[in-house]
């Protein structure tokens, strides 16, 4: 299982209408608005890799996102 969260930055104004569709994205266990240099965290968690990999390039495609910075888990 691989887990980590995309933080994102929207087009002024579209917060909302990328958090409403960020939250349909396969993969995505929660995803909320913040304050501060990013607009929208979400949380992702898949199978492997390639799967986290697709649902990341789907978020940072989407309209409205101005660009994603992903922070995956590492484990010792």
């Amino acid at each position: 299982m691989v887990k980590g969260c995309v933080l994102m930055r929207t087009e002024r104004g579209r917060y909302a209408s990328v958090l409403d569709e960020i939250r349909k994205i396969a993969g995505v266990t929660s995803a909320y608005p913040v304050l501060g240099r990013f607009d929208v965290v979400a949380y992702v968690s898949a199978k492997d890799p390639s799967s986290m990999g697709s649902s990341i390039m789907r978020m940072s495609r989407m309209s409205g996102v101005v660009f994603t910075e992903s922070l995956i888990e590492v484990t010792e």
